[in-house]
């Protein structure tokens, strides 16, 4: 029976112990990397290569869905299974448009757990209840699918973006960034036209909403 490498990616000790524990348990499954940080998982998942990668959605440093599109890019041969507590419909699409393989809410019975991180380390997706009912729904009324503004904005306006998440100010985020006050403020006021935001707020709201917050 082959082994199973997987990287655990979740900001909540307890919970990725939890799955650590249950994946080693399981006898084809072995634990190769633990990351508490979407940084720390990228850096572990291209140090490491491994089969399947266990991911939360929310987590400091890097957002799970930025991690995704990196490591998707990146690793040809892992794939990515996202464990969350967001049942919202824009998240199964988020993921799913960034390059995931699986989708799995945290309410999931153990077994389904073992069942999918199995299903991907064999080449095949695996979403849950939840997840294909969303994707069967985007099926039948493609033209209902959401848009993803987030993708449109250039590196550098992401990175405005989470600093004006995490409470900078323009000023601080120029300093930051070593750039003028006034770019910095161009970035945010783009950023926020893509977004479709009108204030530093409704941009902060936006990050929640999505996932998006470090």
């Amino acid at each position: 029976m082959k082994t199973i490498r997987v990287l655990v990616a979740d900001d909540h000790t307890i919970l990725r112990e939890g799955v650590v524990a249950l994946l080693n348990g399981s006898g084809d499954c072995r634990v190769i990397g633990q990351a508490a940080d979407g940084m720390r998982a990228v850096e572990l998942a291209l140090e490491t290569e491994p089969d399947v990668i266990v991911l939360d959605i929310s987590m400091p440093k890097l957002n799970g869905i930025d991690v995704i599109r990196r490591l998707s890019k990146e690793l040809e041969h892992s794939r990515i299974l996202v464990l969350t507590m967001h049942a919202e419909e824009e998240y199964v699409l988020h993921v799913v448009r960034a390059g995931a393989s699986g989708f799995l809410l945290k309410d999931s019975a153990s077994a389904e757990l073992i069942d999918a991180v199995r299903s991907l380390a064999n080449g095949r997706g695996y979403f849950g209840a939840h997840a294909s009912r969303v994707m069967a729904q985007q099926v039948k009324q493609p033209n209902s699918r959401m848009e993803d503004p987030y993708r449109d904005l250039t590196s550098r306006e992401r990175e405005v973006f989470h600093l004006i998440a995490e409470g900078m100010t323009t000023k601080e985020i120029a300093k930051h960034l070593s750039i003028s006050t006034k770019t910095a403020e161009n970035h945010r006021f783009r950023a926020m036209d893509k977004l479709g935001a009108r204030n530093s707020a409704e941009l902060i709201r936006y990050a929640a909403k999505h996932g998006l917050l470090d």
